[in-house]
């Protein structure tokens, strides 16, 4: 294994049970979430995870905290199998993997003040029993997370803040416990567009003065083209190509790429592309497509791409310093 991958996942899998399709048959049906993806991580880097609702992206960071169980693969964390541990070994693990949900209207408890929120994984994690202590780990994360001054949010309720804001405090709840990884799934999607700079900007700045390492879960390709050095495109369940984001963006191989970022928005005319829309809905995660799963919608689809699986597509085969992801 590689000593400066401090994350390696390998050929992760998760298959949801979806039952028989009639009541006396034997055939088992299972929902292909995760199908098989691979990658690795080092410290302080930022990787973006794109793709469709329904792709798979906030089922594998799930797996990644350990609030799913993989069907097969593993996770390594600092050389350490993580794969399937007890739930006091999975305890002390989640100090240095921490989550940002993407809802902070349902991801704060509404009856608890700013203070009481942040609090809270100290007192869970047992961390800083002293209480000065431990105020000054909330106030530190608080300033940390763009809420300045602190003192003006500890005793507010979440419905005292605006989306930003809540949002804000979720990232100094995980903040508070001083993680080495922070999972984003989707955290800016619920917010208004004016918020979501300010948000992305928190996080690349989060990922210098801290030295976090980010898995940024989106939709939005466009969103993350400064913040984050590489990039990699899920497809029902796998990732299908990886490279640097300026690889991905400027010279992209693969059709589902080619037609996300030919819908991204670009402020000068003279610079537009043809835009790629793809037709049909994505096949149903029960039923995989044989060959290669994107067939049925590509747009340049042969007559070998219904029988032939390709390879996931590795734009970079010479990794610089933030251009760590590897797929099998």
């Amino acid at each position: 294994m590689n000593t400066e991958h401090f994350l390696e996942v390998r050929g992760l899998k998760k298959y949801f049970d979806a039952g028989r399709p009639r009541l006396f048959s034997r055939e088992a049906r299972f929902v292909h979430a995760v199908d098989d993806v691979s990658f690795s991580l080092r410290h302080s880097e930022v990787i973006a995870l794109v793709g469709e609702s329904g792709c798979g992206k906030s089922t594998l960071s799930l797996l990644l905290m350990g609030l799913e169980e993989p069907t097969e693969g593993s996770i390594f964390f600092e050389g350490r199998d993580i794969t399937h541990l007890k739930e006091s070994e999975r305890k002390e693990l989640r100090r240095k993997i921490q989550m940002v949900f993407q809802d902070p209207y349902e991801s704060l408890n509404p009856t608890q003040t700013i203070e009481e929120i942040i609090n809270e994984p100290l007192l869970v994690h047992g961390i800083a029993k002293d209480k000065r202590e431990r105020d000054e780990r909330v106030m530190k994360a608080m300033e940390d997370a763009g809420l300045k001054p602190a003192e003006v949010y500890l005793s507010r309720f979440p419905h005292e803040l605006s989306g930003g804001q809540r949002q804000r405090v979720v990232i100094a709840a995980a903040l508070v416990l001083e993680p080495e990884i922070l999972l984003a799934d989707e955290p800016v999607s619920m917010l208004d567009v004016s918020i979501r700079a300010e948000i992305i900007n928190l996080l690349a700045e989060l990922r210098i003065t801290r030295q976090i390492a980010v898995i940024f879960i989106t939709h939005d390709l466009g969103s993350v083209g400064f913040f984050a050095d590489r990039v990699a495109v899920m497809y029902l369940g796998r990732i299908v190509e990886i490279g640097t984001m300026l690889e991905v963006l400027e010279k992209p191989k693969h059709p589902y790429t080619k037609a996300l970022i030919s819908v991204i928005p670009v402020p000068n005319p003279r610079l537009r592309h043809e835009r790629i829309i793809l037709q049909g809905e994505t096949p149903n995660p029960i039923d995989v497509p044989k060959g290669c799963r994107f067939h049925p919608r590509c747009p340049v689809a042969i007559a070998i791409c219904k029988d032939s699986d390709p390879p996931s597509v590795t734009l970079s085969k010479t990794h610089s310093a933030a251009c760590l992801l590897l797929v099998k």
